[in-house]
């Protein structure tokens, strides 16, 4: 039972643990322990795999897996393009602070030294202002923080 709990916690860890385990009905996976549908990068593999090697229909394949057909076809250029490192989920979204350019960043720190005591929403409300764009409070307090580390 540890070593089941530890893989959950890897598999959650890495980003990797099936939302779906239920809708994976693949023999293998409801008979073998070896096969874990929890495991997201295990599962497309092995759909691809079942398609690829054993002439299955893209149609079935992806349902006994708890895919889409468009889910295949993704799973498919994915590991097409980047091997098995491509069945891993990307994280989605923005990678970094987009919103806050260099001359941003450069108005806070004028700012913040001419008023040290500013608030963060007095802050936000002039960037809108200034730059035309709006800014959540925790994104410039994470900027803030990030250069403080720096600093260090």
């Amino acid at each position: 039972m540890a070593d089941h709990d530890a893989k959950l916690r890897t598999l959650q860890q890495q980003g990797t643990l099936n939302p779906r385990p239920k809708a994976v009905r693949d023999e293998l996976f409801l008979q073998e322990d070896f096969f874990d549908p929890r495991d997201l990068v295990q599962v497309k593999y092995e759909m691809l795999r079942r398609v690829r090697t054993e002439g299955k229909s893209v149609t079935d394949a992806a349902a006994n897996f708890g895919f889409s057909r468009p889910s295949f076809y993704q799973a498919q250029s994915a590991f097409e393009q980047d091997g098995l490192a491509g069945l891993v989920p990307h994280k989605r979204g923005p990678k970094q602070a987009h919103k806050l350019t260099e001359e941003v960043l450069t108005f806070i720190g004028e700012v913040r030294q001419q008023e040290p005591s500013i608030r963060l929403p007095d802050l936000v409300k002039r960037i809108q202002k200034r730059f035309g764009t709006k800014v959540h409070p925790r994104s410039i307090e994470r900027s803030l923080l990030r250069h403080q580390k720096k600093l260090r």
